[in-house]
């Protein structure tokens, strides 16, 4: 028996990433559908890093421009499979990005969101200890129709993998089945260039690999683990969906253990990309995208979304409040029915109120924009009040103005702020004024018609309206008109 394989400290992963993923029905690659806020190849790949390889490479083919494009940063090495032609060929076609390689490969499949890096790990200490040749990693299902079975000796090595058409009678009740991932020794290029094609679809099957391992006296054995949702693949949008409900599980249950208190949980979304930090406290209905960090004893209401934003401690983000791209630092509170995007920074112990749209604009320290306000392009100095009605009129049909607001400014309601201006400290703008000139600091600013009453207008207005409606309309006016009579 050889032992060339039996302690390598070196390790290369091989992802085989090239199938053209039909049954998705998109002209989206399937290697880029997302399942819990990632693509489905980076879930792969971020299970592959935790083996601490000297490689990864990832084998394209359909959608390889996209794909290679879209993990270009992923610190990962990509090889073209550039004709369909099974999977021990895509396997060959990482040979000359592994040129001169000498150690063990571990060949996984990127459409397999749901393995676990540990059990990854596991794979590889089994295979190690028990110096074989090659392991494929298996699990049992009480009906493994479509799969390959596992076929064993008496000391349990594998002696062969028998494809589900092929199988007898008897084969297919082996509840045992292949994932078609595996550890291999260093002899793996070797012997994948011996496989044949020799048969039906004249294509080349890395499952064939098996026997020219034993037949150069290596052992094959097989890493059997309970979970077997961890090998399958979403291969049409109903797999797609399942692989989510199950990773959104596994990412609900962890931050559960970690300190977060989810109330009702699944109602709850987390994007595997999300950070949360103990004590904070999710509401139901809530969704967490992106890039996004919640910090200690925050509170997240019912049914907020929250994508790629950075929340500092003892945030409150009350019900039905949409967060994106947004900063609120510690104390500030947003919503209920409030909506911050592109870039919206709240300072410490700012308040933004119902009905509050925030874009592209930083409220300073103490700042309160209680309701029915929308503030774009814009700085607003601590401790300044923005009544109700607000607007920052930031765009003029071809480009966005800054608006400057200084501190301690109090802005009455209904008031339009035509940009660009400058708001000095402590000045006052009137309710319902129209600015459309800077206001000195310490000024008021009165920016609206004089009024005037018309005595008697109604009534005339009305009586001339009756005589051109129909009998019987606007009976409420003509009760009222009947006691001036």
């Amino acid at each position: 028996m050889s032992s060339s394989h039996s302690t390598q400290a070196k390790l290369a992963v091989v992802i085989l990433a090239a199938g053209q993923g039909t049954r998705m029905k998109s002209q989206l690659p399937k290697m880029l559908h997302e399942v819990a806020g990632r693509p489905l190849l980076e879930h792969v790949i971020n299970a592959a890093k935790a083996l601490n390889p000297e490689k990864i490479v990832v084998v394209t083919g359909h959608g390889a421009d996209q794909i290679e494009h879209h993990f270009a940063n992923a610190n990962v090495v990509f090889a073209r499979q550039h004709e369909q032609l099974g999977t021990a060929h895509a396997f060959r076609m990482a040979q000359p990005v592994l040129e001169g390689f000498d150690g063990e490969i571990v060949v996984l499949y990127g459409d397999t969101p749901l393995m676990r890096a540990q059990t990854l790990r596991g794979a590889l200490e089994f295979h190690r200890s028990k110096q074989a040749g090659m392991t494929v990693i298996t699990s049992e299902l009480e009906n493994p129709k479509g799969y390959g079975r596992i076929l064993r000796d008496a000391n349990g090595e594998v002696v062969r993998i028998v494809e589900h058409k092929s199988a007898t009678e008897a084969q297919k009740l082996i509840k045992e089945w292949n994932s078609g991932m595996y550890v291999f020794s260093s002899k793996a290029f070797t012997l994948a260039l011996s496989i044949g094609n020799d048969n039906t679809a004249k294509e080349f099957y890395l499952t064939d690999i098996l026997e020219r391992y034993r037949q150069a006296g290596d052992k094959a054995l097989a890493f059997k683990i309970k979970d077997a949702a961890e090998l399958e693949g979403a291969n049409d949008r109903l797999q797609l969906a399942q692989a989510d409900t199950v990773l959104r599980n596994r990412i609900r249950e962890h931050w559960m253990i970690e300190g977060v208190t989810l109330h009702d949980p699944n109602s709850i979304y987390i994007d595997d990309t999300v950070t949360l930090e103990p004590d904070v406290i999710i509401e139901p209905g809530v969704i967490l995208k992106g890039l996004t960090t919640i910090g200690r004893d925050s509170i997240i209401g019912a049914y907020s979304v929250i994508s790629d934003s950075i929340l500092a401690n003892n945030v409150t983000v009350k019900p039905h409040t949409v967060l994106e791209n947004v900063t609120m630092h510690q104390g500030s509170d947003a919503g209920p029915f409030a909506r911050l995007r592109g870039g919206a920074i709240l300072e410490r112990d700012v308040h933004v109120g119902n009905f509050v749209e925030i874009k592209n604009s930083r409220l300073e320290q103490g700042t309160k924009a209680g309701h029915l306000a929308y503030l774009g392009d814009a700085r607003i100095g601590a401790e300044s009040n923005i009544g109700a009605g607000t607007i920052t009129a930031n765009y003029d049909g071809i480009n966005k103005h800054h608006t400057d607001i200084g501190r301690g400014v109090f802005i009455g309601s209904n008031s339009t702020i035509i940009a660009p201006r400058v708001i000095g400290d402590g000045a006052f703008v009137a309710g319902g004024s129209t600015i459309s000139d800077d206001v000195p600091e310490g000024a008021i600013a009165i920016a609206r018609g004089k009024q005037r009453n018309i005595e008697g207008w109604a009534e005339k207005y009305w009586r001339k309206a009756l005589e051109l409606v129909k009998p019987g309309k606007m009976k409420v006016i003509r009760v009222w008109l009947e006691g001036k009579d």
